[in-house]
């Protein structure tokens, strides 16, 4: 049992994703039981609670060679959640935004969309790229 807000952002679709949405998501499937009003609780708090199964994955669900990667890539998307994502990955990853619009280019996602709007096949294929253009880097390849 959570708060509702926490519920919501456990269980969100693109366009209302949050760094706790990727993380749920990738390691378990999340829904809504139910909701536990304030009258429930002696005495009632001041806000609303809900029940969030989690049946956890036996694998991620994405396929990704790092977690510990693939999550600092998505809380590098995250810094700045109301900025267009280029802006917020090049903030977040502290790279220049030439490089940060190069790996948003690499993986097929507009630079120009919020982090909210990515679901997790999405953000894999984001981590994919910095990987691959990093990797590039560090061999003298640009």
């Amino acid at each position: 049992m959570v708060q509702r807000e926490v519920a919501e952002s456990m269980t969100a679709v693109p366009g209302n994703m949050r760094l706790l949405s990727v993380a749920t998501q990738f390691y378990a499937e999340a829904r809504v039981v139910c909701s536990v009003p304030p009258s429930a609780f002696r005495p009632p708090p001041k806000v609303r609670s809900s029940v969030v199964r989690l049946d956890v994955r036996a694998e991620p669900a994405v396929a990704v060679d790092d977690a510990s990667g693939f999550f600092e890539v998505v809380r590098a998307g995250f810094s700045a959640p109301r900025k267009q994502l280029h802006n917020s990955l090049s903030h977040g990853l502290r790279v220049g935004t030439a490089l940060g619009s190069a790996v948003l280019e690499r993986a097929g996602i507009d630079g120009r969309r919020r982090p909210a709007t990515l679901g997790l096949e999405e953000w894999a294929a984001v981590y994919q790229s910095w990987v691959e253009l990093r990797e590039g880097a560090e061999c003298g390849g640009g």
